[in-house]
């Protein structure tokens, strides 16, 4: 994977380079999830947009860069292994210690809207494995998402 030395420790996002960085990797994540029961809803993105703008981890990230990383995820999606590259370039661009930030991430925004069909507790189940998050560790997040996002 090429790098540059820009603020992002990588060459801006084009189809000639589908190189992440860390943040554009967190927001791939939130993207997949939001996108892998094929119904991306309005209350993922505000959930998104939200974690973009609030948390620590975003500070400095290029809002412009959410529709380009929009972009490569449901083109991936549309590939045949498109899945496996999508891992491949999240593993790529996220240190280890962000594993477990990607996956909490994933739980507030398939948790945005209430509900949880099967192929999003497919894909959580497919990023566990793929970032080997501990089984503990995951139940934590997930209770957590959980009581984030209850209505009375």
């Amino acid at each position: 994977m090429l790098r540059s030395n820009n603020a992002h420790g990588t060459k801006p996002l084009t189809e000639e380079n589908p190189a992440l960085s860390p943040q554009d990797a967190l927001v791939a994540v939130m993207i997949g999830i939001s996108a892998s029961d094929e119904n991306i809803r309005t209350s993922e993105l505000v959930s998104i947009e939200s974690i973009v703008d609030h948390l620590p981890v975003f500070a400095g990230f290029d809002k412009d860069r959410l529709q380009r990383v929009s972009k490569t995820v449901l083109d991936l999606f549309e590939e045949e292994d498109g899945l496996d590259a999508f891992f491949g370039l999240v593993r790529d661009a996220l240190p280890e210690r962000l594993f477990e930030t990607a996956y909490a991430l994933a739980c507030d925004v398939a948790a945005a809207d209430g509900r949880l069909g099967e192929e999003e507790l497919r894909f959580l189940r497919e990023i566990r494995y793929e970032l080997a998050i501990d089984r503990l560790y995951a139940a934590a997040i997930e209770r957590g998402a959980r009581a984030r996002h209850l209505k009375l």
